[in-house]
């Protein structure tokens, strides 16, 4: 079975918003786009070889897989992130998008519980979520991730949209793993508990 893993890239004050570049994502007047290229090439530091290899299928939400989709599949395949992006399998959840492009994605069919509970069932390794942060709020809220891996940058932005958002109830969880890059980026891996 598969395990559900949410990676995301934060400022200390949760901020996810435009990670990449200035025009990433500008909603509500957001201005400060670009904000992780400092450090992102620090990032191999903390992270051991074997997290991507585990990834057998990604999951976007309709946004970050339109951004995604208009850049990965253009890089070269000298590129490990592309190489792995291009070569696996990728789903989104979206409720307006008809089509997709990007070879190798397929759209969920039905209810995203349903869906996704049958994404898991249906292979092993993780699953991977990447950015998609309406997407995230809802998985959470029907308790289907397991696992979240959260690279905390040393910076406050002050304004932009959070990962986390309002939950039906508090969320234990356990940390399985640590650790921080010479840019003072710390990454954590958090085991999500199950209510009860």
């Amino acid at each position: 079975m598969r395990r559900l893993v949410v990676v995301e890239f934060l400022s200390v004050d949760g901020v996810m918003q435009g990670l990449g570049s200035p025009e990433e994502d500008t909603d509500g007047g957001f201005t400060h786009g670009g904000w992780g290229a400092p450090y992102a090439d620090a990032i191999h530091e903390a992270v051991t070889t074997d997290g991507p290899n585990l990834t057998t299928a990604y999951l976007f939400g309709r946004r970050t897989y339109e951004k995604m989709a208009g850049f990965w599949p253009q890089q070269p395949d000298d590129n490990p992130m592309a190489r792995r992006l291009n070569s696996t399998p990728k789903y989104v959840a979206s409720r307006t998008l008809r089509e997709v492009g990007w070879p190798g994605t397929h759209l969920l069919d039905g209810e995203l519980e349903a869906a996704v509970g049958e994404l898991k069932a249906s292979g092993d390794g993780d699953l991977a979520v990447l950015g998609s942060g309406n997407l995230v709020e809802q998985l959470l809220r029907r308790d289907l991730v397991d696992e979240l891996r959260l690279f905390l940058h040393p910076l406050l932005l002050g304004t932009g949209k959070r990962l986390f958002r309002e939950l039906p109830a508090p969320r234990p969880l356990a940390l399985t793993a640590s650790g921080t890059t010479s840019r003072g980026t710390v990454v954590l891996s958090y085991e999500v508990l199950r209510p009860g």
